[in-house]
């Protein structure tokens, strides 16, 4: 990575690192999406919700890696960008070992909190029974995709975004093949959707730790001296990220409750078959935020802040695009898309009535989402912690469980948009006041 290369073509350099980023995401995507479909089509739309009751799960973990992974790779991004290569090798070697270590810490306290988790959302039944047996058998594919997700950042920081998205694909086509092998051929169930995964992401992280150990020429792995002040800089520094996905978990279990409550199983499968074309453009969103941020803190570090904005400003009106597009595709195409996952009547009239409304968020979350990716990148945590909280926990939740008291499902799915739109204020005022 070379400062003048990025002042020569900062648009060209913000796709060479998103785009192989954006396709990593979005495979992971389609991993869950995959799973979905598996699942709807041979195991049943009942086994759809209850993969969707253990949504805050992943979204645990989701924050967890985020938080060392991006907190520690914006601060090695900045001591490369600095001259100190030896300073950012330590900083990837312990962010490397807290992820490990976090994502085991956190897989021992959700085993011991999952059935309790299910008695407050009133789960019983098939739905139930099915939600126990996916999870505690996925927990050691969280604790891989939490190190892979750290592992594959560290690689497109040292400016091999590509080799990531090998990485991500043969996990994405193993995952897809044993989930056919297991669920449609051998009938496992959704244990066999949680094998297909567990064995899939042993591949990836086989696959990243060749990398670093054979053609990894900045970031190496290696002997560290754990440093307080690089971890303690560094989760204050990732804590947005980590906000933005526990608040998005806390955020599910409010909506999977109200839901429940409101429409019953049926209205939680259908609000995750249309959650699934959230999660794929949540990921494009994060392919731009995770392929950007490592110029912007590079331009940070090396003096050049009037860069990194308009990497910022580039990167913005890119995914702006992206959201403009997905709100049109999930409008037009939502009924034909629900009946990939299901053949329930009540559950494609619920489809096809939210869908819409549901995915006018598209159209300002990907900007809310890459400004706190970019004040995370420039070591201002504080306004990226606040944007997540909003759109992620306070506004929300107010969202969800005063919109739908006045209006049904109706403001289930609206919830999501008038979040995001709120944000969307926030984050102008903060860019403007800061810049």
């Amino acid at each position: 990575m070379e400062l003048e290369q990025i002042k020569r073509d900062p648009i060209g350099m913000i796709l060479s690192f998103s785009v192989p980023a954006i396709l990593s995401m979005v495979l992971t995507a389609l991993i869950t999406v995959a799973d979905g479909a598996f699942i709807g089509n041979f195991v049943g739309k009942d086994s759809i919700a209850s993969v969707n009751l253990g949504l805050p799960v992943v979204y645990l973990f989701l924050g967890v890696g985020l938080m060392v992974s991006v907190g520690g790779a914006a601060m090695a991004g900045m001591a490369r960008g600095g001259g100190d290569v030896e300073g950012c090798r330590r900083i990837f070697r312990q962010t490397v070992f807290t992820a490990a270590l976090l994502a085991l810490l956190t897989a021992l306290a959700v085993w011991l909190c999952f059935e309790p988790m299910l008695d407050v959302l009133g789960a019983e039944g098939r739905v139930r029974v099915d939600c126990r047996t996916y999870y505690l058998i996925l927990l050691p594919e969280l604790v891989l995709m939490i190190v892979n997700s750290t592992l594959s950042m560290f690689v497109r920081g040292e400016g091999n975004p590509r080799f990531a998205l090998k990485a991500n694909a043969a996990c994405t086509a193993l995952n897809v093949l044993l989930d056919g092998l297991f669920t449609g051929v051998l009938g496992w169930g959704v244990a066999g959707v949680a094998w297909a995964s567990v064995l899939a992401a042993l591949v990836s992280m086989g696959m990243l730790l060749w990398y670093f150990l054979r053609r990894a020429e900045v970031y190496r792995l290696g002997a560290f001296s754990f440093s307080w002040e690089v971890f303690r800089r560094a989760l204050l520094n990732g804590s947005s990220e980590m906000i933005g996905e526990l608040s998005t978990g806390i955020a599910m279990f409010a909506y999977n409750f109200v839901i429940l409550r409101q429409a019953g199983v049926d209205g939680v499968t259908a609000f995750t078959v249309v959650g699934y074309t959230a999660y794929l453009f949540s990921m494009v969103v994060v392919g731009f935020g995770q392929g950007s941020s490592p110029l912007a803190s590079f331009s940070f570090g090396a003096g050049e802040r009037a860069l990194a904005r308009r990497i910022h400003q580039m990167t913005s009106r890119l995914v702006s695009a992206a959201g403009a597009a997905a709100f049109l595709l999930t409008a037009t195409l939502a009924g034909r898309y629900g009946r990939l996952f299901v053949d329930s009547k009540t559950v494609l009239d619920f489809i096809r009535s939210g869908a819409a409304l549901f995915a006018l968020s598209f159209l300002c979350s990907g900007f809310n989402a890459v400004t706190s990716f970019y004040f995370t990148a420039t070591g201002r945590a504080l306004e990226s912690a606040v944007i997540s909280l909003s759109r992620g926990l306070v506004v929300l939740l107010v969202c969800i469980f005063l919109l739908p008291a006045l209006w049904g499902m109706t403001g289930v799915w609206l919830a999501a948009p008038v979040t995001e739109g709120i944000t969307l204020v926030l984050s102008l005022c903060y860019l403007r006041r800061r810049t």
